[in-house]
């Protein structure tokens, strides 16, 4: 006979087992001191191990040996998941608005003669030209300064 712990008080032997029904099923067998105790086929049994009335964990009886597992509460792999998420959406959101941009202008180096040499920089835009096409093919400029 397998000895089954209880965790809240002092260490209890089971209830004697009654014959096996003929159904391969599980049955429950009367709450004992320890809880329900589900009997399995062979030498096995289960006791549930229950929290605030929410299952923690369960102890398995079988083979001479009392294990105890942990119950996996999908609400809370739900929730780690979506803390994963939020936590993954805010670092790339940081890394992307935290990107290095590259500088505007190049490598600035004195010329020959003092002048300013800006090597590798883009030409400037040119500025948009709102004259009608006749002015533009005449090359025609305005005699009053655009202020």
């Amino acid at each position: 006979m397998t000895a089954i712990f209880n965790p809240t008080g002092p260490a209890v032997t089971p209830l004697p087992r009654p014959a096996p029904p003929p159904a391969a099923t599980p049955a429950p067998a009367p709450a004992g001191p320890v809880g329900p105790v589900l009997e399995l086929p062979g030498d096995a049994a289960l006791v549930p191990v229950n929290r605030d009335g929410r299952p923690v964990g369960v102890f398995v009886a079988a083979g001479g040996r009392v294990r105890y597992r942990r119950v996996v509460e999908p609400d809370h792999l739900v929730a780690a998941a979506t803390g994963a998420f939020a936590v993954a959406a805010l670092t790339a959101a940081v890394a992307v608005w935290s990107r290095r941009r590259p500088p505007s202008v190049g490598t600035v180096t004195m010329g020959p003669g003092g002048w300013v040499s800006l090597r590798g920089v883009p030409a400037p835009r040119l500025r948009p030209d709102h004259r009608p096409w006749w002015a533009r093919l005449l090359r025609a400029r305005r005699l009053v300064v655009d202020r």
